[in-house]
């Protein structure tokens, strides 16, 4: 069973869609569950100043992508590579077992999006990497 938080933001996810002239995109996708991700970031000056995100999958999926978003919007690109799948869980109020690898697609798209910027803009990638 899904807590109101995942519920909350599967009928209302938020930053859903694509920022036309993003500069970090990351997609993932795990071909068991058929769950596709697309993350479109805006950033400046090592910022992230806007997240969106498409997706194609369950609830879980579609939470914790709108959850991802959230939780990265203003935060440095070191600060959002931090945001652990294990975070966007806590965030959403849990996952079943069974859904956590949708948490972990979230985190995995959101490390693309940022090398998809580091690598077009040559930016340092963060400590510990």
């Amino acid at each position: 069973m899904y807590s109101e938080r995942v519920m909350d933001h599967f009928t209302n996810p938020r930053n859903m869609g694509e920022i036309p002239d993003a500069n970090g995109i990351g997609e993932v996708g795990n071909p068991a569950c058929g769950d596709i991700m697309r993350i479109t970031l805006r950033i400046e000056e090592n910022r992230i100043v806007d997240a969106k995100f498409k997706t194609f999958g369950c609830a879980a999926a579609i939470a914790s992508s709108s959850m991802v978003t959230e939780l990265i919007k203003g935060k440095t690109l070191e600060e959002a590579w931090g945001v652990t799948n294990k975070a966007v869980a806590e965030a959403l109020e849990g996952l079943p077992p069974q859904k956590l690898h949708c948490s972990v697609l979230a985190e995995e798209g959101i490390h693309k999006a940022i090398e998809d910027y580091r690598s077009r803009h040559g930016a340092p990638k963060p400590n510990g990497e």
